[in-house]
């Protein structure tokens, strides 16, 4: 069997494997498993790259019927079972387990892309931390005051998760981490805007905690606008409505729309790409091909989608692995139920808010519940501990220990 994918979905399906009859082949655009919830991390500077992310191969080595690939799947040929990669070979399968995720989505605006860039993969993170910090040393070096107040005005779209965190934590960099670090520009003047076209940020969770993270967010400094989109980017900044905003620097982390992939399969998708699939998480009229993860449409009991994050992900990844387990016993595939283990999302030091069934925490709590629990789900006895010595150091001392210009180390305006 084939598992395209070596995100949540992709790597738990193959463990879920490991005493089946079968061989596994598991094929990566990438050579690791990346814990997407600590990214924005990597792009704050705040943990390394190796920190949240390990090599697929060390993870399954012990995993004697698994194979990992490294290549780039672009086309699926369900006819003929094979998949075909970006460097024209082809993979044959006799099943076939698609767990490809997601990407940015723009809502129609493709070009803004090369002006806000998302936070999906390593290399994003890389390029994100190249602009945040070096934006700081553009300001320095600035002697117009309006450009400089530019170059110092960073804009964060989409009031999700990803925003509240990004938007968080640059505030908490400019006020503390560099506050004594630059002579002519004075990083504390620097203002972080957190755009939602949505009534509120953080829509996800009960009122009164999207009123607490807003309230969190203001008081680091962090200018909230609600109810009103983007409606330009260019490179030297944003139009909130119709109010023009300087900014050279601007974050997306709005929407995301799922794997181009799905398209070679010739078979519906919703508006945001994902594949409705059956109780089993296999596709309808193709049932030796299971959908897992941010590709897969899937509703709840309740009607209400299972939303597009990493502990659905591991759900859909392990009840693909049981399916398959119950196919080759000759039984019938069980239908998924989604756990819902509540929203989490942290805002700064010792700031954040959770929900979790019933439970209801805002501050630190809900960070130190945060911290333990992403400590938990960390890959590796070697990331967790690393991890914690980071958040530590940077708790104490609030430095961030990655603050190093990866690439062309010059400010740029716009790649």
């Amino acid at each position: 069997m084939l598992v395209i994918g070596g995100g949540f979905a992709g790597l738990w399906a193959t463990r879920g494997l490991a005493s089946a009859p079968v061989r596994v082949t598991l094929l990566d655009r990438t050579n690791h498993h990346l814990f997407q919830p600590l990214l924005y991390q990597v792009a704050t500077a705040g943990l390394s790259a190796p920190d949240i992310a390990a090599p697929l191969r060390h993870i399954l080595r012990r995993q004697r019927n698994a194979t990992v690939l490294l290549g780039e799947a672009v086309a699926i040929d369900a006819s003929t079972r094979s998949v075909r990669l970006a460097d024209g070979t082809c993979l044959d399968y006799d099943t076939l387990v698609v767990a490809t995720g997601a990407t940015h989505a723009y809502f129609g605006h493709d070009d803004w892309a090369a002006h806000a860039p998302g936070l999906k993969t390593l290399d994003d993170a890389l390029l994100i931390r190249r602009r945040v910090l070096s934006a700081f040393e553009a300001a320095e070096r600035e002697d117009d005051p309006a450009q400089r107040a530019a170059w110092l005005s960073f804009v964060v779209i989409g009031g999700g998760p990803t925003g509240v965190e990004l938007a968080g934590t640059l505030a908490e960099i400019a006020r503390h981490t560099l506050k004594d670090e630059f002579r002519r520009a004075d990083p504390r003047h620097a203002q972080v805007h957190l755009v939602e076209a949505g009534p509120r940020v953080l829509a996800a969770m009960p009122e009164a905690l999207s009123a607490s993270a807003r309230a969190q967010l203001e008081r680091l400094g962090v200018l909230v606008h609600t109810g009103t989109p983007v409606t330009v980017v260019h490179p030297e900044g944003v139009r909130i409505g119709d109010t023009p905003l300087a900014a050279r620097t601007v974050l997306w982390a709005a929407g995301v729309a799922a794997s181009p992939l799905a398209e070679s399969l010739g078979v519906p998708r919703d508006r945001a790409g994902r594949v409705p699939v059956l109780p089993d998480l296999s596709v309808p009229g193709l049932p030796d091909i299971f959908i897992a993860g941010d590709l897969a449409q899937v509703a709840q009991a309740d009607a209400r989608p299972v939303p597009g994050v990493a502990p659905a992900a591991k759900q859909m990844g392990a009840h693909v692995a049981r399916a398959i387990r119950a196919r080759l016993s000759g039984r019938a595939a069980p239908a998924f139920r989604y756990r819902d283990y509540g929203n989490l999302a942290t805002i700064g030091r010792m700031s954040g808010v959770v929900e979790v069934g019933r439970l209801r925490l805002s501050g630190v709590l809900a960070w130190w519940f945060w911290l333990t629990a992403h400590l938990f789900f960390l890959i590796g006895f070697r990331n967790r501990l690393v991890v914690l010595i980071e958040w530590a150091w940077s708790y104490f001392s609030y430095q961030r220990g990655a603050r190093i210009i990866l690439g062309s180390g010059k400010p740029e305006s716009r790649p």
